[in-house]
């Protein structure tokens, strides 16, 4: 059961949910345009979520201001002329309507999309992104091995998702790494930044000054990965495609205490 609020803290729109199955209190700020959403246990007291907000309020226009600022690509109609990027390098889609099954493949400068004619656009996407996927699976065995072996630590499983909000998620109980799809895009010292910050998690949970110390220790390049991909566009987003397993930026909190923030 879920009942919700909304409300107006610090001149900032905020949602409220109380659910009967929390215990923790949460905060979201939720891509393209940043709406927060404060999930809370059900005998949470509202003047004490006000508060709690309002303490958070720096962090929360820090992360909007990201959001807002951050190049997004257009909506994709998947016709000729279109930009991709492959490990970093943008190439021009050609769409060229011809009986049989569809492919893709690269030619110079152009990614080169076959497909029956009356193809809808779904269809086109899921076959681009279906290619995504075996170039990102091609790719990450060997930076994988490279990070393992450096680290001196293994995960028990990797697999690959398209997110909207982060590159990288790690179960640590299952020991289990989720890469995101769209890392195909970037260049592989991206796809390797983010293997080994995902595998830092193995060795330190949360986000803290030991985990930054580890993650210059395996990555000394880390920061100018991360700044490429801060600049690199993301993909295109509609408002509200956000689903529960995305990774939304997320503080958990308990206690009023910060416990851990995603990556």
């Amino acid at each position: 059961m879920m009942c919700s609020e909304h409300l107006d803290i610090g001149g900032v729109p905020v949602t409220i949910q109380k659910k009967i199955t929390l215990k923790n209190w949460y905060i979201r700020v939720i891509p393209p345009d940043g709406e927060v959403l404060v999930k809370v246990p059900p005998d949470a007291n509202m003047d004490t979520v006000r508060l709690f907000v309002l303490r958070k309020m720096p962090d929360i226009r820090k992360i909007q201001g990201k959001m807002l600022t951050q190049v997004r690509q257009s909506k994709r109609e998947y016709v000729s002329g279109e930009s991709y990027y492959i490990w970093g390098k943008p190439y021009q889609l050609l769409v060229t309507y011809h009986e049989g099954r569809s492919h893709i493949e690269k030619m110079g400068k152009k990614l080169i999309l076959t497909v029956p004619p009356g193809t809808s656009d779904m269809a086109k996407k899921k076959r681009i992104l279906n290619w995504y996927r075996k170039e990102i699976k091609r790719v990450m065995v060997g930076v994988i091995a490279r990070c393992e072996k450096r680290m001196g630590i293994h995960a028990s499983d990797y697999r690959i998702k398209n997110m909207h909000t982060r590159w990288g998620t790690c179960n640590i109980q299952e020991r289990r790494i989720w890469l995101n799809l769209q890392l195909a895009q970037k260049p592989v010292e991206c796809l390797e930044y983010v293997v080994t910050h995902e595998l830092v998690h193995l060795l330190e949970e949360n986000h803290t000054y030991r985990f930054q110390a580890l993650v210059e220790e395996f990555y000394p390049a880390w920061r100018e990965a991360k700044r490429i991909l801060e600049m690199l566009p993301l993909d295109y987003m509609e408002k509200g495609a956000i689903s529960k397993s995305d990774g939304i930026k997320e503080t958990r909190v308990y206690n009023g205490m910060v416990a851990k923030t995603t990556f």
